[in-house]
């Protein structure tokens, strides 16, 4: 992590920034990258256990923490989090929403229940949590960071429900960015490109992680995954003031990977997940 030799060690501190789904993955790597710069971290997650080990590792940093279970679907556990965190820390200056829900399925096979699953956690948890944050920001003037993804803007196969919710939490953040304005409230997305040592892509791969990654050169202009941090460093930037001036904006951090369009990606998903053209 060295988001701390660009940015002064001390740009969040007195200020509290709150993470969905801050146990594991891109989140706790947010998390890790604003504790780094003095920020005071409230996280929560639907397992308990993981946050209280994710709170650990942001304590090792410096940061103070307030880690409490609640399922983003789940609005009264949500906001009773977040007082919890504002009592303990002080009001959200930052509000990274960030968790979701995915896994491979060909909309034929896809349950209805399956796709509902997946609009709740992400799209219908991307409003909850910022609606439940929205008095803290308000006081603080505070911004909104949706980690969003790149099947928000480009069709993948067996990905239809990711898409549809992803499309959604981007238009949310739009019409956020539009509508609490006038709060002094910025809003924006993060959309990540494969990044590695995650869940999502040990999920997404068409291949193992290992194959994958050394095809990362024809997959990914950049010729590699990105890391956990650098989703970081794209969210620490834009709750800083070097971003005051924006909000509504879709910042795409994926090594150039959708420039290239999805064919060769999906080709290689649909040799295992899709079945032969109908005669």
């Amino acid at each position: 992590m060295i988001v701390d030799k660009y940015f002064p060690k001390d740009m969040f501190a007195g200020k509290t920034v709150f993470i969905t789904g801050g146990g594991s993955g891109i989140n706790l790597g947010v998390a890790k990258n604003f504790a780094a710069l003095g920020a005071n971290i409230g996280i929560c997650g639907r397992k308990q256990e993981r946050l209280d080990g994710a709170a650990e590792e942001l304590r090792e940093i410096g940061a103070k923490v307030v880690a409490q279970a609640a399922d983003v679907r789940e609005f009264d556990a949500l906001e009773a989090s977040m007082a919890k965190t504002e009592e303990e820390l002080g009001p959200i200056h930052t509000l990274v929403s960030g968790a979701a829900g995915n896994f491979v399925a060909p909309a034929e096979s896809l349950s209805p229940n399956g796709f509902k699953t997946v609009i709740e956690i992400d799209l219908i948890g991307s409003f909850n949590a910022s609606r439940a944050a929205f008095k803290q920001l308000k006081e603080t003037k505070g911004n909104l960071i949706f980690i969003s993804a790149g099947q928000s803007y480009v069709p993948y196969f067996a990905q239809c429900h990711a898409g549809a919710a992803k499309a959604g939490v981007d238009n949310l953040m739009r019409n956020l960015a539009l509508e609490w304005g006038r709060f002094g409230i910025r809003s924006n997305s993060i959309v990540p490109g494969p990044i590695a040592d995650t869940e999502g892509m040990r999920r997404l791969a068409p291949m193992s992680g290992r194959d994958t990654e050394n095809q990362s050169d024809i997959l990914i202009p950049l010729g590699r995954y990105g890391t956990v941090d650098e989703i970081g460093h794209m969210a620490v930037f834009l709750a800083s003031p070097l971003a005051a001036y924006m909000s509504g904006c879709m910042t795409i951090v994926d090594g150039g990977q959708n420039l290239m369009g999805t064919g060769l990606m999906m080709a290689k998903m649909m040799e295992t997940q899709a079945p032969p053209r109908p005669a």
